[in-house]
């Protein structure tokens, strides 16, 4: 084969593996969308972190958080909130986690609050520099609860009786199968006083408000959007596009931003067939138990 049709040859197949490459390379890009794929962007960029439903496991929302952490091109992430709240616990973590991105990051965290921004959603927001809600928006229910299911009566018709051995008066408090006592409902009570403060503080802080200001208006109640922007709940009154101008604004930003969107990890039928789905169910199975909940939730 002369030399020329070798040559020839072997430019065609090496044209035709770059093209290759280069198709592969823009379909991943495309696949991923504004995931992974953003990784290769050199503009400055928005992270949206979507806080969505009851609040019960922090571990994927904080891991979206820090994702982008040491990242100088994601100069902001924009909280899409829509939930009532959830536990006491997972509520302060986020919390937390929004103000270590502040304060040691250096990142810029705007709070938008679609349909509902209640409670422990509430709570979370508060770690942000501002909050954007709309008109009619849910906001508020600045407030504690505990609950749990008694079955007494029902031991009682089955002629059930539990044996309880313990090492103290309060180790079965909030036992399902008897009242509680005076004590009990004492002892309860502080628990929740404590975190109903450590909730008013952190809105106090947050909103630059007078303790007392926020004791005024945290006794559950939610308000909408326009209202709690009077009451200096929220910054602004606004849909989810103003939401992102505010942001780039904040983040000194010129130009439209980037937007990039991880999302949820999702659930595949292998992981359904092969892991431990504890993590991703409701209350990890707590719901069917008598165990109380402390929670910053709008019920």
């Amino acid at each position: 084969m002369p030399t020329s049709n070798r040559t020839l040859i072997w430019l065609l197949l090496g044209g035709g593996a770059f093209v290759l490459l280069a198709i592969t390379f823009l379909a991943v890009l495309i696949t991923v969308g504004s995931g992974d794929a953003a990784e290769f962007g050199f503009s400055d960029r928005v992270q949206i972190v979507d806080l969505e439903g009851e609040i019960v496991d922090s571990r994927d929302v904080i891991a979206q958080l820090k994702r982008y952490e040491d990242s100088n091109t994601v100069r902001a992430i924009l909280l899409n909130i829509d939930s009532p709240g959830g536990g006491v616990a997972v509520s302060q973590e986020l919390y937390t986690e929004i103000k270590r991105l502040r304060e040691k990051k250096d990142k810029t965290i705007v709070a938008y609050m679609s349909s509902t921004g209640a409670s422990g959603a509430y709570y979370v927001a508060c770690a942000a520099n501002k909050i954007v809600a709309n008109p009619g928006t849910v906001v508020g229910s600045i407030g504690v609860i505990a609950e749990w299911i008694n079955y007494g009566d029902l031991m009682e018709w089955a002629k059930l009786k539990e044996v309880v051995f313990k090492t103290g008066e309060f180790k079965d408090t909030g036992s399902a199968t008897r009242p509680l006592t005076d004590r009990e409902k004492t002892y309860f009570q502080s628990l929740i006083d404590d975190m109903y403060i450590q909730f008013v503080e952190a809105v106090a802080k947050g909103r630059g408000l007078e303790i007392q200001d926020v004791r005024s208006m945290a006794d559950g109640r939610v308000f909408t959007g326009r209202d709690a922007r009077e009451k200096k709940l929220v910054d602004e009154i606004g849909n989810f596009q103003d939401a992102v101008d505010l942001t780039a604004k904040l983040a000194g930003i010129s130009g439209k931003p980037h937007l990039i969107q991880t999302g949820r990890q999702r659930v595949t039928l292998l992981d359904v067939l092969t892991s431990d789905l504890s993590r991703i169910m409701p209350f990890q199975g707590k719901a069917l138990k008598s165990q109380i909940r402390f929670q910053y939730l709008w019920k």
